[in-house]
C-alpha cells in the first residue's frame, strides 16, 4: 500500500510545518494499533501522545526518504513493550478493570457485534493481534508490518493468517454459526 501522506521533508532537511501535517495524517492508523495493544481508550491515547512526543523530539533522527508511517509505528510499539516491561514489576491497581470490560455497549446488534469482535482480538496471542491491527486495521503491507515487529515477511504472514482463522472461527461460535463471515 502507497503512503500517500504529505512527505515531511524537502531535501533532507524536515520542515516543522510538513512534519506536522504528515504526522497528523496518521495519527488514526496510530490509534487503531494503541487501542489493540492496550485495550483500554484512555491508555491508548496516552501511548499516542507518549508516541507523538517521541516522534517530535526525535524527528532529526528520522531518514528522509524513508517510510514515516512504519517509523511511527515502531516508536509506538516500542513504547508500549518498554511500559509493558515496567509495569511487570509494578503492583498494578486493577480495581474498576474487570467491571468495565465485562459492561456491554447498548442493545443494538453492531454493538453486540462489536464487542464480540474485541473480545475475539483481545483473546489471540500479542503478537497475532498485533500482525492482525498492523496489516487489516492499519492497511499496512506485509513488509511494513513485518519490519515494525521486527520479524519474517513469513512470519508476518503466517500471523496474520492464523489470527483471522481465529477470528472468524471464533465469531462462528459466537453467532451459532458454522459458515464463513
Amino acid at each position: 500500500m502507497q503512503d500517500s501522506a504529505p512527505r515531511p521533508w524537502r531535501g533532507g532537511i524536515v520542515e516543522a510545518a510538513d512534519w506536522r501535517e504528515a504526522v497528523i495524517a496518521r495519527i488514526p492508523a496510530l490509534r487503531a494499533f494503541a487501542w489493540s495493544l492496550a485495550r483500554n481508550p484512555a491508555d491508548a491515547d496516552d501511548l499516542v501522545q507518549e508516541t507523538l512526543t517521541k516522534a517530535w523530539t526525535y524527528r532529526d533522527k528520522f531518514q528522509a526518504g524513508t517510510n514515516l508511517r512504519a517509523w511511527l509505528f515502531t516508536i509506538l510499539r516500542n513504547t508500549w513493550y518498554s511500559a509493558a516491561a515496567k509495569r511487570s514489576r509494578e503492583v498494578a491497581d486493577e480495581e474498576g478493570r474487570h467491571a468495565a470490560g465485562v459492561a456491554t455497549e447498548g442493545s443494538q446488534e453492531w454493538a453486540v457485534e462489536l464487542t464480540a469482535l474485541r473480545q475475539a482480538l483481545d483473546d489471540l496471542p500479542p503478537e497475532h493481534r498485533e500482525a492482525i491491527v498492523l496489516v487489516g486495521a492499519a492497511g499496512l503491507s506485509y513488509e511494513e508490518a513485518a519490519e515494525i515487529a521486527g520479524c519474517a515477511l513469513g512470519t508476518i504472514k503466517s500471523r496474520v493468517n492464523r489470527a483471522r482463522n481465529r477470528l472468524a472461527e471464533r465469531l462462528h461460535m459466537e453467532r451459532g454459526t458454522s459458515d464463513p463471515l
